[in-house]
């Protein structure tokens, strides 16, 4: 069962590959990179394993401001962030919450709209890019 506001496509590339295509993506579009979270590497840290799944945070307050203005508890869905990760099936994918979702979760209201449509125009946009055969 898919969790509730959370966007998730199939990657036609293995997890590093679709993380370097997902960072290459975004960069293209002149956002920051906040941080990356290899949590595989985590859990090897501690004696654990985990299948590749490895978070980028992302974005610009041009972007995210907007709904945050409208509801200051967004802070904590914002910046965006996409997770790729690997399935006990071997399959890779590309995960991100939608923002339309992060907007009603936080009840921000018709002044958040248009930001989050221009995010999730962005969010879709790159996840075509990074996952799709060329």
């Amino acid at each position: 069962m898919a969790a509730e506001g959370l966007i998730s496509q199939k990657s036609h590339y293995a997890p590093k590959e679709t993380m370097a295509r997902l960072e290459a993506a975004v960069s293209r579009r002149g956002l920051t990179i906040f941080a990356q979270v290899d949590h595989a590497a985590g859990a090897a840290a501690v004696d654990l394993s985990l299948r590749p799944t490895d978070l980028l945070i992302f974005g610009n307050a041009k972007g995210g401001t907007p709904v945050m203005q409208a509801a200051q508890t967004a802070g904590i869905d914002l910046p965006l962030k996409a997770l790729v990760w690997q399935d006990a099936n071997g399959i890779t994918w590309l995960s991100y919450n939608d923002p339309a979702w992060i907007a009603g979760r936080h009840a921000a209201g018709p002044d958040a709209k248009a930001a989050a449509e221009a995010m999730t125009k962005l969010l879709q946009g790159i996840a075509a890019e990074v996952t799709s055969e060329n």
